[in-house]
């Protein structure tokens, strides 16, 4: 099989296209596929797909999967055609879309990359600019967007998350029954969700559930736009449970440091054991972590209250989950531990 032969069929060309000539530059590690179309070939029009004679051409270059390591281009002219309603346009190809520089085969590998690493790591992997692996990935979100279809919500998840180093927030809208990525607003302010969901009343008609964390905008834009928000509002296991590490990390770093003051502290290099569960155990030394729960520190109080908590969420039946919510919250008020003081009042608000 011939080179020009062998281009033909990975690339999968169709006629009028075909290979012109394979440049190999064995200094540069470079490959440059150079194609071509048959001469009186008519092209679509890009607007209505009536096939038109060409104008003219402009030369272009896309960079490719590599071939051996070798890196691979394709460089062609593209026609341009004159449509006798929409004018003098440029035909689209068949290998790539619209003004990118790279292949849809080497779009999609990126693609895949991107999902599972950093956009850093994946433009060094694949040898291109921070800025081109970003724009790969702002084409495929277009690309999702423009397919997807409106569909009822009926679990909806809102959330906030931080970037640039915490010095911004934005607020994420996530349909939890399909796990897709609906919207994602520029802040975490009130106003924003509220007209995001004004916005949206029609998809959220069905909702059923309204997952978030006890975040004050996010509950009284839901409460003023929704109808029954009160029975459709759920505050999700993961954020409650963050409320009641952080208040546990607090008891334990002040009374580190008040021991640290008296003399050696039992709870150096001690945190993360303290914020374990269950699930995500692994201790460095789960015999000594159990020892300094049985000491009379403020800290393993602290830690039963959370392990208490934790075990909250496995009840079927709703008396019995109210009953022990109450219980739990009556020992957060006796417990003289003011971190865990706040989010006892915190919960028992919004129970």
């Amino acid at each position: 099989m011939q080179d020009k032969e062998l281009y033909e069929k990975l690339f999968g060309l169709k006629a009028p296209w075909k290979v012109e000539k394979v440049d190999l530059r064995m200094e540069e590690s470079k490959v440059t596929v150079v194609l071509t179309h048959e001469p009186l070939a008519r092209f679509p029009c890009p607007e209505c797909g009536i096939e038109c004679a060409v104008y003219d051409h402009r030369h272009r270059q896309w960079r490719h999967l590599d071939t051996c390591d070798f890196i691979t281009m394709i460089e062609a002219d593209v026609p341009r055609v004159r449509c006798g309603e929409h004018g003098v346009l440029q035909t689209s190809v068949a290998w790539a879309e619209a003004r990118s520089g790279f292949t849809a085969l080497f779009e999609a590998l990126a693609i895949s990359w991107l999902k599972v690493a950093p956009i850093n790591a994946v433009s060094e992997r694949m040898k291109i600019s921070w800025d081109e692996a970003w724009g790969i990935m702002e084409r495929a979100v277009r690309r999702g967007i423009e397919r997807r279809e409106l569909v009822p919500i009926e679990e909806l998840a809102i959330d906030e998350t931080s970037f640039q180093k915490r010095h911004e927030y934005v607020t994420v809208l996530v349909d939890r029954k399909r796990g897709v990525v609906i919207d994602v607003l520029d802040d975490r302010k009130k106003k924003t969700l509220k007209d995001w969901l004004e916005s949206n009343k029609d998809q959220l008609s069905e909702v059923r559930s309204i997952s978030m964390d006890m975040w004050k905008p996010f509950i009284n834009a839901v409460r003023e736009v929704l109808e029954g928000a009160e029975q459709k509002i759920c505050f999700d296991r993961f954020h409650v449970a963050s409320h009641f590490g952080k208040a546990l990390d607090k008891v334990r770093a002040a009374e580190h440091r008040a021991l640290g003051r008296e003399g050696d502290s039992p709870l150096t290099k001690t945190k993360h054991d303290w914020l374990r569960t269950k699930a995500n155990g692994g201790y460095k030394d789960k015999r000594s972590f159990l020892r300094l729960t049985r000491m009379n520190l403020k800290t393993a109080r602290a830690w039963r209250i959370k392990e208490a908590a934790n075990g909250l969420w496995s009840y079927s039946y709703r008396k019995v989950a109210e009953r022990n919510w109450k219980a739990l919250l009556g020992w957060l008020a006796r417990c003289r531990l003011d971190p865990m003081i706040k989010v006892g009042r915190m919960v028992r608000r919004y129970l």
